[in-house]
C-alpha cells in the first residue's frame, strides 16, 4: 500500500478519474483531442481564406465586425475581380507548364542517378549520395546569382523556361536521395532473376524494377511538383513580365499595390491556387507516405 493509503490521506485524483474513465480510455480521449486540435490548426487557414474570399471589402476593414463569420451579405466580387481584372488564368497555366517541366526533368534525371548509386555497387556510392542530398540544404539564396548567369547565357530571361531550368536544382538532390532508399528495398533476387530471363539492364529497370517502386516514383514527382508551386524566389528573380508570371508570383505583385491590398482576392487567388493541389495530394496521399517512408528508412 501506498504511504498515503496507510496515512489515511486520499491520493489526488485526476479529472479523468472523476468522469471514470479507464487508462485505455484515458489514451482515447487523450487522442481524440490531439487530433481536433491539429484539425482546427490545420483547416483554419483554408477557411480563414475562405470567409476572407466572400467578405465585402466594407466587412474586412471595420475592426467592430467578427472576423471569424460574415457580418454583411456574402458577394462574389472579389473572385470576379480576381478572374476578370487580373491574369489569373494566366498564371495558373504558366504554373501548371512550369511544374509539369519540373517533375519530367526530376524523374528523367532522379530515377538513373538513384538507381545507380543504389544497385550498380560503385565505389563510394553511399558518400556521393549524403553528399548529392546535402547540395538540397544549400539555400537558394546563395545559388541564384550563378544561376542568373546561366539563364542569360542561355537567353531564357523573361520566360517561364528559365523556371523549369533551375527549379529542378532544389528537386533533384532531395528525389535522389528518395529513390535511392527506395530502390535499395528492392529484393536484388527479383531483377537478377529477369537477367537470367534475357532482359536486358534497361529492360530489368522498366519492366521490374520501376513497376515496384510506384510510390517512390509518385512521391518524388509530387515533391517536385510542390517545389514548383511554392517558389517565389525563383519567379520574382527570373520573371517580370505579367504573362510569365507563375501564380504565386502574379497574384501576389498585382493584387498588392503599395500600401493597398486587396485582400478579398488574394485570398480567393490563393484558394483557387490551394485547392487543386490539396485534392491532388490528398489523392496520392498513400503513395506519397509510403515512398517519403520507404525512401527514409533505407
Amino acid at each position: 500500500m501506498s504511504a498515503r493509503a496507510i496515512s489515511g490521506v486520499a491520493a489526488p485524483r485526476s479529472t479523468f478519474d472523476f468522469l471514470g474513465l479507464g487508462r485505455w480510455q484515458r489514451a482515447q480521449t487523450l487522442r481524440i483531442l490531439a487530433l481536433a486540435v491539429y484539425t482546427v490548426i490545420t483547416v483554419f487557414p483554408f477557411y480563414w481564406m475562405l470567409i476572407t474570399t466572400f467578405k465585402q471589402n466594407s466587412d474586412l476593414y471595420n475592426t467592430d465586425n467578427n472576423p471569424l463569420w460574415f457580418n454583411a451579405p456574402p458577394t462574389f466580387d472579389n473572385i470576379t475581380y480576381l478572374l476578370e481584372q487580373t491574369r489569373f488564368l494566366t498564371w495558373m497555366m504558366n504554373s501548371l507548364i512550369i511544374g509539369v517541366g519540373v517533375v519530367l526533368i526530376t524523374l528523367i534525371t532522379a530515377v538513373p542517378a538513384g538507381y545507380a548509386l543504389a544497385r550498380l555497387r560503385l565505389p563510394g556510392a553511399e558518400q556521393l549520395g549524403i553528399i548529392i542530398f546535402a547540395t538540397y540544404l544549400v539555400p537558394p539564396t546563395l545559388i541564384f546569382i550563378p544561376l542568373t548567369r546561366v539563364v542569360h547565357v542561355l537567353g531564357l530571361q523573361n520566360t517561364i523556361w528559365s523556371l523549369v531550368l533551375v527549379l529542378p536544382t532544389i528537386s533533384i538532390p532531395f528525389s535522389v536521395w528518395l529513390l535511392m532508399g527506395f530502390f535499395k528495398n528492392v529484393p536484388f533476387e527479383i531483377e537478377e532473376a529477369a537477367l537470367v530471363d534475357g532482359a536486358t539492364r534497361w529492360q530489368a529497370v522498366f519492366r521490374v524494377v520501376l513497376p515496384i517502386s510506384r510510390a517512390g516514383l509518385a512521391a518524388a514527382g509530387m515533391f517536385a511538383f510542390a517545389i514548383s508551386l511554392q517558389a517565389f524566389l525563383y519567379p520574382l528573380v527570373f520573371t517580370s513580365s505579367t504573362a510569365v508570371k507563375p501564380v504565386t508570383l502574379g497574384v501576389v505583385t498585382d493584387l498588392i499595390r503599395g500600401d493597398l491590398f486587396f485582400w478579398g482576392s488574394l485570398m480567393a487567388g490563393a484558394l483557387l491556387a490551394g485547392l487543386p493541389v490539396a485534392i491532388l495530394f490528398n489523392y496520392f496521399l498513400d503513395d506519397f507516405v509510403e515512398g517519403i517512408t520507404a525512401g527514409a528508412t533505407k
